[in-house]
């Protein structure tokens, strides 16, 4: 365990504390740091940017937010629920009220007049992204169950294409372009970030992680057998504020492989798949020589990212009931078109 010294002398003691409790096992040690979490910059530096009504505003999460103050609002718990809050912290409690009274009565949440690709007049009536994003922040914190999220969960769903993934959205019945670098492998309609962003918020839900729907979506996304180094631990990186949170269509942009395994550690796709056990075996082969998986372009946060990969690997290194649907094929974000003469 060559990582373990070097995470417990970590300045976080968020990170001491899930690594005790998560990765050590030790009870003991956890509630020995659970009153001196919430002096960590990473908390609050947070909790003081709350408005009175219980949302995030602008400069509370670095980078742009599209959707307002609903979007850095569910950025905002979903860190706190990364580091290990639930409901019963009053910021979560009352952030989760504030992202609540903001829903429709068909269970999603406002778009805000995103514009469509390319197009400077028209706009999306409909993008899954609306509703993923704030219930991935509140499914974080433990209020996937809370009626009122249920309903969330329901107009998710309903959003689906027939063949698993969820579309880049929809202007006048009309499905929206899929640029290469979205593209979803077996699907012509279907956008790797609005279907990254329904899995997360799935994968998230007691339940409904372990559902058909789940399980498809995830079977698809892993047909994208990339391997971008660059980009392992963006998300953790986004999480912890040392990458902004920008971006809505592309909020999901990047392939991360180590989002990709937490989210297969949460739905329960094993070794047992080829492409998962690849997967793991190509980010084994990363691990540094002193046990630290570092993110290549903010090193300073390769203790979270190894904490990360590690908890998760231990989840898919096992014997399980997961069965891959898709035939493995190569990916390519942008074919190449095949010439006539």
């Amino acid at each position: 365990m060559t990582w373990m010294p070097l995470l417990l002398a970590d300045p976080s003691p968020c990170l001491r504390y899930l690594v005790h409790r998560e990765l050590l096992h030790n009870e003991e040690e956890a509630s020995e740091l659970e009153g001196l979490r919430e002096a960590d910059p990473l908390v609050r530096g947070l909790v003081d940017l709350q408005s009175g009504d219980g949302s995030w505003g602008r400069g509370a999460i670095p980078g742009n937010a599209p959707q307002g103050d609903i979007q850095i609002t569910a950025q905002a718990l979903t860190r706190l629920g990364y580091l290990g809050y639930g409901r019963d912290y009053e910021p979560v409690r009352r952030g989760a009220e504030y992202l609540f009274s903001r829903q429709l009565d068909d269970g999603s949440w406002p778009l805000g007049g995103y514009v469509a690709d390319g197009e400077k007049t028209e706009t999306y009536d409909v993008m899954s992204l609306q509703t993923s994003i704030p219930l991935r922040g509140l499914a974080s914190t433990g209020c996937a169950e809370d009626p009122r999220a249920e309903r969330a969960y329901d107009w998710l769903v309903e959003q689906r294409l027939e063949d698993g993934t969820w579309p880049t959205g929809v202007a006048k019945g009309v499905y929206g372009y899929v640029a290469g670098y979205r593209r979803m492998p077996h699907s012509r309609w279907g956008c790797r970030s609005n279907t990254t962003g329904a899995l997360e918020a799935l994968s998230l839900h007691p339940r409904r992680r372990s559902s058909p729907e789940a399980a498809r979506a995830l079977d698809l996304l892993l047909g994208r057998e990339t391997r971008e180094r660059l980009h392992l631990g963006h998300d953790v990186a986004r999480l912890v504020g040392a990458e902004p949170s920008a971006g809505f269509i592309t909020y999901y942009a990047r392939f991360d492989m180590a989002q990709i395994l937490s989210i297969c550690g949460r739905i329960g796709a094993t070794v047992d798949d080829r492409r998962v056990n690849d997967l793991v075996d190509h980010i084994r082969g990363l691990q540094g020589g002193y046990g630290l998986w570092e993110y290549l372009p903010k090193p300073q946060i390769s203790r979270w990212l190894t904490l990360d990969i590690l908890r998760n690997l231990v989840k898919v290194d096992v014997e399980g009931n997961w069965v891959d649907m898709e035939p493995r094929t190569p990916f390519t974000a942008y074919p190449k078109k095949v010439k006539r003469f």
